[in-house]
């Protein structure tokens, strides 16, 4: 079969993580789940049994679904705890907070047209979207012209 994952959540351990130090929990399989968490275990005071603290090295990488139950304890290492995370979804999807629609214009000097693309803010793509291809090359998404003209006439605008 092939493993598909709409949210994806990558975690760069940039320190060692030893047994009860903290940071990162999961509560394994809780991404095929359909109840709700149980009151207690969302800040990890019952249900100890279920909810697993990785224990990593620095360089090490965990993988995750953002639609696992997760989260941090508090850190109790006797080291700063560093990490670098990163999250993948698709680009029609924002699951932030918030999102600047343009990175600072210095994120961009020196940019190939393939980086920049990848820079792009979440929205959708039939909003003329960058895109990578198969081969790693840029192309534009888009509607259809019959779609943008009825959008033009209809909404006075390109896009509704």
């Amino acid at each position: 079969g092939m493993l598909t994952n709409s949210l994806l959540g990558v975690s760069l351990q940039l320190s060692d993580h030893n047994e009860g130090d903290g940071g990162f929990m999961i509560v394994r399989g809780s991404h095929k789940s359909n109840f709700r968490m149980p009151q207690g275990m969302i800040d990890g005071e019952l249900y100890g049994e279920h909810i697993h603290q990785p224990v990593t090295k620095k360089g090490d990488v965990v993988i995750f679904s953002e639609g696992t139950v997760h989260g941090a304890k508090a850190w109790q290492g006797d080291h700063q705890r560093r990490i670098a995370l990163f999250r993948f979804a698709p680009p029609t999807m924002a699951y932030g907070r918030s999102y600047y629609t343009k990175w600072p214009e210095t994120y961009y000097e020196g940019a190939t047209s393939e980086q920049v693309a990848v820079l792009e803010p979440p929205y959708s793509t039939r909003l003329d979207r960058p895109v990578l291809n198969e081969q790693g090359a840029v192309e534009v998404s888009s509607r259809s012209a019959k779609k943008k003209g009825h959008d033009e006439k209809v909404f006075g605008t390109d896009y509704f």
